[in-house]
């Protein structure tokens, strides 16, 4: 994995040289800013017009006339390398911990405090559909976005396919009143999305559960098959562990942000934390069911192979206690002394047939009433 880091770190610059971004960097280091994906100063909740880099927004927003009207600035990047990063970090004065857990990713869900910042990660997930649940099949896409917040600054960083949050800015920009809180109310509304995006995965992955389930119950098909797949069970066992560890590390964080004061949130924003922390605290309680659930029927598919395994060996024991009697019968006649009974005997041959099938008939029928066959 840190190979092909390497490799992108390389590789990116380079393609990018000749597709600076208009947000590109005039502050310190040779840094290309092309991974930042949308760069904003917004005033009173609305959008300042002008097309500015991090460091020019920084400067508008700390000037004078910024800080009176409360400006701030929103950055969004999606995948930045460290040299694509440096530049904004040395700029807004981020904690060189969080820059790197920013840059490498694959980070718990957590929240932490440096200085005069704080640094919140997000697990995002995203329900993969698919026509038929598999032994390999996957069902939940997992992403991060991690958010620098400032007093008069938010830096949003997205890795992975999912969890874009162009749409979220739109409909923050539609609601000036609530963007007018600050840097709080975009991390909310992040954290909103974020929550409500698990609700949504984890109300598909409960129908995937109740297929396999089913499954599992239903009588033995036409084509033979008894029970469920243990493979298929399994997969889910671990899209479902991959959708616990994003959802259960979170929950603490947003207990911090919406019971204790904290001096970066707004305290009108604090409030609307508390309903994403409800929802969370939903979210994990169904995961942890679906855990559970998921072991019952794991375990059930295994005592349902046992009881098989069973049943066909008595199914062929019972056939071998059959067959025994015409092959001990044929091996004593077949023993070729001279002095046996009924071996002159005109009816000694039928005879022997109908003792044969008469036993055979006998044990088949045990067998059958007590449910061996």
């Amino acid at each position: 994995m840190s190979m092909i880091r390497e490799l992108r770190a390389a590789v990116r610059p380079a393609l990018r040289k000749d597709t600076r971004s208009p947000y590109a960097s005039s502050g310190a280091g040779p840094v290309s800013c092309s991974a930042v994906v949308d760069c904003a100063v917004y005033r009173e909740g609305r959008r300042d017009t002008d097309h500015l880099g991090p460091a020019e927004a920084l400067r508008r927003v700390r000037s004078a006339d910024g800080q009176a009207h409360g400006d701030f600035v929103w950055i969004g990047l999606h995948e930045p390398t460290e040299e694509e990063f440096s530049g904004i970090a040395q700029e807004y004065g981020l904690h060189p911990l969080a820059v790197e857990d920013a840059v490498h990713a694959h980070q718990r869900p957590k929240l932490e405090r440096y200085d005069e910042s704080l640094f919140t990660v997000f697990k995002t997930i995203h329900y993969v559909e698919h026509a038929e649940l598999t032994a390999s099949s996957e069902v939940v896409e997992t992403g991060e976005v991690m958010c620098f917040t400032g007093r008069d600054y938010i830096i949003t960083v997205r890795h992975g396919g999912q969890g874009s949050l162009r749409a979220l800015r739109h409909r923050l920009e539609d609601d000036p009143v609530l963007l007018a809180k600050g840097p709080s109310a975009v991390l909310h509304a992040i954290a909103d999305q974020t929550v409500d995006g698990y609700l949504a995965v984890a109300d598909a992955v409960q129908d995937d559960i109740d297929e396999v389930e089913i499954d599992v119950f239903s009588e033995r098909s036409g084509g033979g098959r008894r029970g469920g797949d243990a493979g298929r069970i399994y997969q889910l066992k671990r899209e479902v562990l991959e959708f616990k560890r994003a959802v259960s590390p979170l929950l603490r964080p947003m207990q911090m942000l919406s019971e204790r004061p904290v001096r970066l949130i707004d305290p009108d924003i604090q409030k609307y934390f508390r309903d994403v922390a409800d929802h969370l605290t939903r979210v994990n309680e169904q995961v942890l069911s679906f855990d559970d659930l998921l072991n019952s029927i794991l375990q059930a598919n295994l005592a349902q192979a046992t009881v098989a395994q069973n049943e066909d060996m008595r199914k062929i024991t019972a056939w071998a206690a059959i067959f025994a009697v015409p092959t001990m019968i044929a091996g004593i006649y077949g023993m070729n002394f001279d002095y046996m009974p009924e071996t002159e005997w005109k009816y000694g041959y039928p005879s022997v047939l109908i003792v044969i099938a008469g036993i055979c008939y006998a044990i088949h029928r045990g067998f059958k009433r007590n449910g061996w066959l």
